[in-house]
């Protein structure tokens, strides 16, 4: 036997070479995807979809017919102040309300069917009262994502402040002379006519944690996926023969049964999937049985919800067969590192860099949270992400078995076959 302390492997260089990269490598991108993709939303920001609804009815001034609302849509539609950060998308109110209700917009502007003549009745001088003063409405979609929303209202808010104003001026001009007979108040509001109000355009229940619930949801679920993957992998090596299995001061040790690569890793999704059934119920369980996470169509979410753990530890195991013990950190980078950035909940897509919106396309963590809030929020439509979100986790399930079991069948081929765990190191190696 080897003599040497333990503690002397401390002077290896190769072990502290070897862990300073990996270590370094993943702090370092783990602080540029997670930061980077936060740092500028608003300046990041691109083609945000917001609705833009004209409900307004017109009405008759001086013998003409005049609609302002159809003058305000038509100049936010055509305005070029805000270069391309908001795709105005001009609709009416049934229109943007399903939009709103599949999470398509991250909010809208609404003027009222009564908005230019309750506008024109501010330039009556027939009546001491002074009119009702006009609304624009910006509806909100927390659904969407909070951030999201955010960015929508503020934009939605501008837009609608800045065609008051341009209203006000050109009636101030209109009227000329004839300001002196309007009454004080009328004075004051002709300047800037329109009220904003905020509405919620798709309220959420109490339990929905702001619209976030359906991420962290999703979040749980690849996580659990990811995790159990290590677990089961190291347990059918173990169970197999090939590793060690520490409980503490004991090592258990069981006799080799010796399997290809490819069967490992039959074996190991096998297990996988089986146990999605525990996993996914569990995850149900917790979140809405115990914690009360508010929550619809139950058989629906419950099957989803095993299917993307199943899938997400599936693509994991494929991860480590094909990586071996690099595969975890790889993993970690592709179900979380890269994931949870571009999952289009904390941010929104549109508020990413170029670079992360197209993870986003592929990345499955974004796929998952779609489906799942399709589900919590949008009563399981199926183009609010729930038929999406289905097809990328089958690709991605196609995928995993052809990468994995591809690799791993070239390597049986070429006889790159897995060392026992009692295979004797050579009596010539050199000592670290």
């Amino acid at each position: 036997m080897n003599g040497m302390h333990p503690f002397r492997v401390l002077r290896a260089k190769p072990l502290w070479i070897a862990s300073g990269v990996i270590t370094g490598v993943l702090a370092l991108l783990f602080a540029v995807l997670y930061v980077g993709a936060n740092i500028d939303p608003a300046g990041h920001m691109k083609n945000l979809p917001v609705g833009l609804v004209n409900a307004d009815k017109g009405a008759a001034v001086h013998g003409k017919q005049l609609n302002l609302g159809a003058q305000i849509t038509e100049s936010i539609s055509e305005s070029t102040a805000g270069g391309n950060k908001i795709d105005w998308k001009v609709m009416d109110e049934r229109e943007v309300k399903e939009e709103l209700g599949k999470g398509k917009l991250y909010g809208a502007l609404v003027v009222p069917a009564d908005f230019t003549s309750s506008v024109t009745a501010l330039t009556s001088t027939t009546t001491a009262e002074t009119p009702a003063r006009p609304a624009l409405t910006v509806l909100t979609n927390q659904s969407a994502g909070s951030l999201g929303s955010s960015l929508a209202r503020v934009a939605t808010t501008q837009a609608a402040e800045s065609a008051s104003l341009h209203i006000g001026k050109e009636l101030t001009a209109q009227i000329g002379a004839q300001q002196a007979k309007l009454p004080a108040a009328a004075r004051v509001l002709l300047a800037d006519p329109a009220a904003v109000t905020v509405k919620d355009g798709h309220p959420l229940d109490s339990h929905s944690g702001l619209g976030l619930t359906a991420f962290y949801y999703a979040l749980a679920l690849v996580v659990v996926g990811m995790l159990s993957a290590n677990v089961i992998s190291g347990q059918v090596d173990h169970t197999l023969g090939y590793t060690h299995n520490d409980l503490g001061p004991l090592r258990l040790h069981r006799p080799l049964i010796r399997a290809t690569r490819v069967q490992t890793l039959a074996i190991s999704s096998t297990l996988m999937a089986a146990l999605s059934l525990l996993m996914g119920t569990l995850v149900m369980v917790g979140a809405v049985g115990i914690m009360g996470m508010d929550a619809s169509h139950l058989p629906l979410l419950w099957l989803y919800s095993v299917c993307a753990v199943a899938v997400s530890g599936i693509g994991a195991l494929t991860l480590l067969a094909v990586f071996g013990t690099p595969g975890m950190l790889v993993a970690t980078l592709v179900f979380i590192g890269m994931a949870v950035p571009t999952a289009n909940a904390t941010t929104p897509i549109q508020a990413l860099p170029g670079f992360y919106r197209f993870l986003a396309e592929f990345e499955p963590l974004r796929q998952i949270a779609g489906g799942i809030r399709a589900i919590l929020y949008y009563g399981a439509q199926g183009d609010a992400g729930l038929t999406r979100g289905w097809v990328m986790m089958a690709v991605g399930l196609v995928a995993a078995a052809l990468f994995g079991f591809g690799v791993l069948g070239w390597y049986d081929r070429k006889g790159l076959h897995r060392i026992p765990v009692e295979t004797e190191p050579e009596k010539n190696a050199t000592p670290v």
